[in-house]
């Protein structure tokens, strides 16, 4: 799951005998999408160099758009190692913060999930375009 951004991407599914795709981020940058201006924008402004992956040693990695929350947490993986505990980083994972960011464009409120997709994304056009 997950590249998937354009008509290209959905021909190349087809091509490969797939019956649909699975289009995640892509639809977060649309006119439609019920998320902060912010937040569009930030993906359209990204590449797929401004993703990374955190939470890993917790064997519950997830990708997410660069931000001050994610680099702290990626530094307390690194200072706690292997003692890492889900209640170390919790503060900065939980879901209210995600919602923050989505709601009310606060970029470094929290983690927000996105694939690195966001280097195809260039516009925020409407659903059906």
């Amino acid at each position: 799951s997950g590249g998937m951004a354009d008509a290209r991407s959905l021909v190349a599914s087809l091509a490969m005998g797939a019956d649909g795709m699975n289009m995640g981020t892509r639809f977060i940058a649309t006119q439609e999408a019920p998320v902060h201006e912010n937040v569009k924008q930030a993906l359209v402004d990204a590449d797929e160099l401004q993703t990374q992956l955190i939470m890993r040693p917790l064997r519950n990695t997830e990708r997410v758009l660069r931000n001050s929350a994610t680099e702290k947490v990626l530094e307390i993986e690194r200072e706690k190692g292997s003692h890492l505990d889900i209640e170390h980083i919790r503060h900065l994972v939980s879901g209210a913060g995600g919602r923050t960011v989505l709601h009310e464009g606060k970029m470094d409120a929290g983690v927000f999930s996105c694939g690195m997709v966001t280097g195809l994304i260039h516009d925020i056009p409407t659903c059906k375009e």
